[in-house]
């Protein structure tokens, strides 16, 4: 009599990407999907890029691929960014089937859900909201672009940029990605918010649909908004003193245009990838400070990668209650759980340490200057997709280690973890000893 294999909620998500992951890359290497030879290696790599919302692509997305090839780029953007579960869930509601109790755990999972209650509810909004966000972003694109571009192209770059963007993913169809656009506000104010939209989270934007009024939010809700609002104001100021005088980049544009590309450029490290300037003619200290911004990255049940800005704040919340010499952490007049500063510390932890083994090995085999292969790794990590020109050189171990790095980043270290660990349910406790520290 054969054993049932039991699978954990996390282990089903990844069998579940990297059976689309496997998927898709069989659909980029039909004949009809490209211009141009493409490698089984260089398809993985690209549908992981759009599986993980992330944008590091080896070849260009828009000559290397045909648009049946970029209409499944797009689609398998779509699917990473909303979720697998979620369309899983939202065809069985076509089907008139009932969601279980295991499928409500798994769109828990997928969605960094803390309680199975109302995720149902959630699939139908995150789709609804998309679709028109989405919708509404095409018009304003197209009203760019069409004219420009024609009908036709005109609305399938709308479209496509405009899940993209939305998704956090950072392809683009133009080879410069939109630095042609730099000083446009029509797409600087369009992709900027779709990337904002996106990077805030499913979560808090039903929340604020729902409340409308921020002293009524939730206190995720409320870190979320006012975290961004600030990280980005200051990212845009610093980005703008840093490369002012770079004639490479801010340095020969017009003040107006200099705002513009600091704006965007201090919007987009959150995950985005697209960019407006040239970002392998930054300053080291530019891609140093983009590096952190990267590495913090997007919202929990976000389109976007990184460690996530909640578990940022709740660090340095805590790093702040223990120089004041208080016990328990307080914000926005509601205190936080001490196990929330235990798991933002280990998902911190697991990330730096999986990235650190990421740059290790790529300067042993990549042929670059230090800050470069940290830029490269970090942007995988937090599927941002920003790149110094490294991507399109890396080695074919390279690509296999951003291939890893940018699948950690989406699905969370922690995810990655609990499906490789055992749970101890041991209730044996022992005597408490201090020990040295600092």
């Amino acid at each position: 009599m054969s054993r049932q294999v039991k699978i954990s909620p996390p282990q089903f998500l990844i069998l579940t990407f990297v059976v689309f992951i496997i998927l898709g890359t069989m659909l980029l290497k039909m004949p009809i999907s490209s211009n141009q030879p493409i490698s089984w290696l260089d398809s993985l790599f690209t549908i992981t890029s759009a599986m993980t919302v992330t944008g590091l692509v080896v070849v260009d997305t828009g000559t290397a691929y045909s648009y049946v090839g970029q209409v499944i780029i797009m689609i398998w953007i779509q699917i990473g960014g909303l979720g697998i579960m979620s369309f899983a869930i939202l065809f069985f509601m076509f089907l008139g089937k009932k969601i279980g109790f295991r499928e409500r755990v798994l769109i828990q999972q997928s969605l960094n859900q803390t309680t199975i209650g109302g995720v149902i509810r959630l699939v139908r909004s995150l789709f609804a909201f998309s679709l028109i966000i989405e919708g509404i972003a095409v018009i304003f694109l197209s009203i760019r672009w069409v004219p420009e571009l024609g009908w036709g192209k005109g609305l399938y770059y709308s479209l496509f940029h405009a899940v993209s963007a939305f998704n956090n993913a950072g392809f683009g169809l133009w080879p410069d990605n939109l630095m042609k656009y730099v000083g446009d506000p029509i797409v600087n104010l369009t992709i900027s918010g779709l990337l904002i939209l996106g990077g805030l989270g499913f979560t808090v934007m039903a929340d604020v649909w729902r409340k409308r009024t921020f002293s009524k939010l939730s206190l995720h809700s409320k870190l979320m908004i006012v975290g961004t609002i600030v990280l980005n104001i200051v990212a845009m100021v610093i980005i703008l003193l840093l490369e002012m005088n770079n004639a490479k980049t801010l340095g020969s544009l017009p003040w107006s245009d200099k705002l513009w590309a600091a704006y965007f450029q201090g919007v987009s490290p959150r995950t985005a990838g697209f960019n407006t300037i040239d970002v392998t003619q930054i300053n080291d200290s530019t891609a140093f400070f983009t590096i952190i911004l990267m590495f913090i990255g997007a919202g929990s049940a976000s389109t976007g990668g990184g460690i996530k800005l909640t578990t940022f704040l709740i660090i340095v919340l805590a790093v702040f209650t223990y120089l004041k010499g208080k016990e328990e952490i307080t914000t926005f007049k509601r205190s936080i759980d001490n196990k929330l500063v235990f798991k933002s510390l280990a998902i911190a932890m697991i990330s730096i340490l999986f990235v650190i083994l990421a740059v290790f090995i790529l300067s042993i085999t990549e042929k670059a200057p230090f800050v470069k292969i940290v830029y490269e790794v970090v942007s995988a990590f937090g599927t941002v997709g920003l790149s110094m020109g490294l991507t399109f050189d890396l080695t074919w171990i390279g690509k296999i280690v951003l291939i890893f790095i940018m699948f950690l980043g989406k699905l969370g270290p922690l995810t990655l973890a609990f499906s490789l660990a055992r749970r101890d349910s041991s209730k044996i406790r022992y005597p408490k000893e201090d020990i040295l520290a600092g």
